[in-house]
């Protein structure tokens, strides 16, 4: 890799390590706390990411992942549970449902894996509901966690924040050290070509149920976080909508860049808020516009444009001086000067 490019990742992620450290300090708690909600919903991508863009498993259940995560973490704080015991139970059980369920469904492809993982999001819901003792019903449940201890100074939004940053970073580490290894290499296959994958030696159905199972456990992870900001959850949190939202918010974002998620859920969070400011019924407008103008013009996602605009930058540079220099030798040359003629006069001669 170039090193100025190299220079630049690494000034930029600084820039941005610094801004996230100052940015509670010094914003409103609710701007802190939708912040907050971005970075949960972009780990809930991240899984998406992984199932769908990496393996190209087209999954519309993420939202009942993570709303199981977000119940699993509600239930057990209230019951007393430490924060980071209830964190791996919110990341084992949607990971334990979805190795489950990945089983009979890896044997699936196209539409037909999208209606079944459609079929297990329309079902969350009913069940929430019918476990009343468990969730509250309709009402919701309310979780006694997240509270910042007095040793740290900080309020709860702040606390709240600084936490889901850091464990949000740490799974998108994780999760770059699967793409970018044996795993990335092997799920690749599984995308393109499973007949290709498995005369290698590649095998495909296993790499399948573990991208589904891994997809499963953040998107329980990111309902944990979820919680931990909210405090508060409710049936809507497991809905087929939400499951679909996520989905487009992805596309947009970019299904194959650790960048997509970060990018798909700072849209999922903030649209609705901008467009409220004018008409709430334009959020699923400015949604459809975006989905469509993406899935035409930038197949990548909007991550995916801005990793070519580098390429295409240096592209036009180099073609602009390779013109500038067929120019310079197709340019004629200037035309020799004539010498001025020698008159010889001869003495006593006119």
């Amino acid at each position: 890799m170039n090193r100025s490019v190299v220079i630049t990742k690494w000034a930029v992620g600084a820039v941005v390590a610094v801004g996230l450290l100052l940015f509670p300090l010094n914003a409103s708690p609710y701007a802190t706390l939708q912040l907050s909600l971005a970075a949960a919903y972009a780990v809930a991508l991240l899984g998406l990411s992984i199932v769908t863009g990496h393996a190209g498993q087209i999954s519309l259940a993420q939202a009942a992942f993570f709303g199981l995560g977000a119940y699993s973490a509600a239930i057990f704080a209230n019951l007393g549970v430490p924060a980071a015991v209830a964190f791996v139970a919110a990341c084992l059980i949607p990971g334990l449902l979805g190795l489950i369920v990945a089983f009979p469904v890896v044997k699936l492809h196209g539409h037909s894996l999208a209606l079944i993982t459609l079929a297990l999001s329309l079902i969350a819901v009913p069940i929430a509901i019918r476990l009343k003792s468990l969730t509250g019903a309709t009402r919701g449940l309310r979780a006694d966690i997240g509270e910042a201890p007095a040793w740290s100074g900080l309020a709860r939004d702040q606390w709240g924040f600084y936490v889901t940053v850091i464990v949000a970073a740490l799974l998108f580490l994780v999760a770059r050290n699967m793409v970018k290894g044996k795993m990335g290499r092997a799920l690749a296959l599984v995308r393109t070509n499973e007949v290709v994958g498995a005369s290698m030696g590649v095998p495909i159905r296993r790499y399948k149920i573990l991208a589904f199972a891994i997809s499963a456990s953040f998107g329980g992870a990111g309902g944990f976080l979820f919680v931990y900001n909210s405090q508060y959850v409710s049936p809507d949190t497991l809905g087929f909508l939400l499951g679909i939202t996520l989905l487009a918010s992805l596309v947009i974002g970019g299904m194959r860049s650790l960048v997509g998620p970060v990018i798909g859920a700072l849209f999922y969070v903030y649209v609705p808020t901008i467009a409220g400011s004018v008409s709430p019924e334009q959020s699923a407008l400015i949604y459809g516009i975006v989905l469509v103008l993406v899935v035409l013009f930038v197949p990548g996602g909007i991550a995916g444009g801005l990793a070519l605009l580098p390429r295409l930058i240096a592209r036009r540079r180099r073609t602009g001086e390779a013109t500038a220099a067929a120019e310079r030798v197709r340019a004629p040359l200037p035309p020799k000067e004539s010498p001025e003629p020698v008159h010889m006069h001869h003495g006593g001669q006119q």
